[in-house]
């Protein structure tokens, strides 16, 4: 009996319009022609990061890791700071250590790899690459002052993280030195054609005081110029680029380019600097406003939209592979919502709506610029040994997947080409960046993808305004489908589906759950089908289907046939 119900439930709400006595509302068209390609479903949603690498290797890590790695249909590059960094391996908010380098009494280096080796190890091991960041400075080749380390925690001035590691070197050569004799040792361990197929980087945000020095640009080019050329010596065939400015270091980043391309080069003395990859970070800035949370997009739109323009504008460097080093809705994933009430949204489906709306946006941007966009790293992993639910900008919670990870396995199972949308859209990517998403209202609209013997359309029903609502009905025309007959599965985010957190409010927000509630909220954490998988049939090479969309609600239509 429940089952039936269920199924009746699923066509009366899913895929039918409104019955009579119902609440009526204008359904919002959204027309997918798959005779209009686009392009290829670069799986740029296939990057993520974080500040801890330590926790990598670590129980809740690992799972993750690994749950990541298996629903990707494409190798998963991470990025992690701190692999550099001086310490005993012990992670804490925003910091983490290898130790890989320390000088005996003479002054001679002592090279320690065992860390660092289980961090790589760990992503080798999953099917995983390093987008290897060089960074941070090592504590006896750091030109800083004491403190070395910082111990921040959330509600600190986030100014406190900034202490001696942030500093250029004290001696360039020795630096050079670690640098090549680190991917030396990878290569020896990982082979030549693995570590050929990772990304190496030099540090994080150098125009802001990740970077301490009185001429940021300057500095920051001495170094990669040292960087860059260790690296090509030891494999002259990796990828090395940089310098993963802020969002709006727009000026930076022109500056650095132009060094690359035309300046004179700190370490050989000869003109430009290798550069095979450019990378910039992108933000947005939610707010809390009247005690909601208000999310700014178009802040990170408008940054990525400013430094692609950038990168188009010189030749050079117009058709080099582009990374979002940090693609995020803010700027510090170790600042929960108890701190920062503004952070309120990880948690539930306006973080998973927002992933949705943004990424599909971001094909956009790319497209407009004719820049070639290979990924945006989502600056979210996870917090080992933290309260349940605590707020941080993480994809799980103590081995519990939250609302967000399922998107991206909705972007996992989307191959192929994508395809033309267009209807009743209120928002495009450029209106988003005039205005965010304010108006009166939502960002109804969806992302198609045309495969081999089947179709993805991902839609969502997004607002900044953290606020929900009964729902919008959508009618979603596919057209010049070439098939007759299809299975059509429903996959859906929302408020009962795919929703771990709802499920630990259901049930008392408990913050040692037992066991078996442990495993409920795993399955929650799973992403989930509205109802079991359908027949359907196409009328003139057309498909109509028909549901009520929620608002901060996402689903995928998955077409096989």
């Amino acid at each position: 009996m429940r089952t039936k119900l269920l199924r009746v439930v699923f066509l009366c709400l899913a895929f039918c319009l409104p019955a009579a006595g119902q609440k009526q509302n204008l359904p919002v068209q959204i027309n997918i022609n798959l005779s209009e390609v686009k392009g290829p479903m670069n799986h740029i949603w296939a990057w993520f990061g974080y500040d801890e690498p330590n926790y990598t290797y670590m129980k809740d890590g690992r799972k993750l890791l690994g749950e990541i790695s298996d629903f990707s249909p494409v190798p998963v590059y991470v990025r992690a700071h701190n692999l550099m960094t001086s310490g005993d391996g012990t992670p804490s908010f925003k910091w983490g250590s290898t130790d890989m380098y320390k000088e005996d009494n003479n002054g001679n280096p002592v090279y320690n790899w065992k860390i660092v080796d289980s961090i790589f190890d760990t992503y080798i091991n999953l099917g995983m690459k390093p987008l290897a960041e060089i960074g941070f400075m090592p504590e006896a080749l750091t030109s800083g002052p004491q403190p070395y380390r910082h111990y921040w925690k959330p509600g600190m001035d986030y100014r406190a993280i900034y202490t001696g590691w942030a500093y250029p070197p004290v001696n360039y050569d020795k630096w050079s030195e670690l640098i090549f004799q680190w991917v030396k040792h990878c290569v020896e361990r990982y082979g030549q054609k693995e570590v050929e197929t990772w990304y190496w980087e030099l540090w994080n945000e150098p125009d802001i005081d990740y970077l301490k020095a009185e001429n940021k640009v300057e500095t920051y080019c001495k170094m990669y110029d040292y960087a860059s050329s260790a690296v090509k010596r030891a494999l002259p065939s990796a990828r090395v680029g940089g310098p993963h400015t802020t969002g709006g270091g727009a000026r930076f980043l022109d500056a650095f380019l132009k060094h690359c391309i035309s300046g004179i080069n700190y370490s050989t003395g000869k003109v430009g600097a290798p550069l095979d990859f450019v990378a910039f970070h992108a933000k947005g800035s939610p707010q809390l406003v009247d005690g909601v949370v208000r999310m700014g997009m178009r802040n990170q739109l408008k940054n990525i939209s400013d430094n692609l323009k950038v990168v188009a504008s010189y030749p050079e460097t117009k058709n080099l592979p582009v990374i979002i080093g940090e693609s995020d809705p803010e700027g510090c994933a170790a600042c929960g919502m108890y701190t920062n009430p503004e952070n309120a949204y990880r948690n539930g489906t306006l973080y998973s709506s927002y992933t949705a709306a943004s990424v599909s946006r971001i094909f956009d941007i790319n497209e407009k610029m004719g820049t070639n966009l290979i990924g945006a790293v989502n600056w979210s992993f996870e917090f080992e040994d933290q309260p349940w639910f605590h707020g941080f900008r993480d994809l799980a919670t103590n081995g519990v997947d939250k609302p967000v990870l399922n998107v991206f396995r909705m972007f996992s199972m989307m191959k192929g080409e994508r395809v033309q949308v267009s209807g009743d859209l209120q928002y495009t990517s450029d209106s988003i960046i005039a205005g965010s998403v304010r108006g009166e209202r939502t960002d109804i609209n969806a992302f198609a993808v045309k495969g081999d013997k089947e179709v993805t359309v991902m839609i969502w029903n997004y607002h900044d305004v953290d606020l929900q609502d009964e729902g919008q009905d959508v009618t979603l025309t596919l057209k010049n489908i070439g098939f007759n007959k299809a299975t059509l599965t429903h996959y859906r985010i929302d408020s009962n589906h795919s929703n771990s957190y709802e499920a630990w409010k259901r049930m008392g927000s408990p913050q040692a759950p037992s066991p078996e509630q442990v495993k409920e909220l795993e399955q929650a954490g799973k992403l989930q089908m509205l109802s079991k998988p359908v027949r359907v049939k196409a009328k003139n090479n057309e498909l109509q289907l028909s549901m009520k969309l929620p608002r901060q609600a996402v689903s995928l239509i998955r077409l096989t046939y």
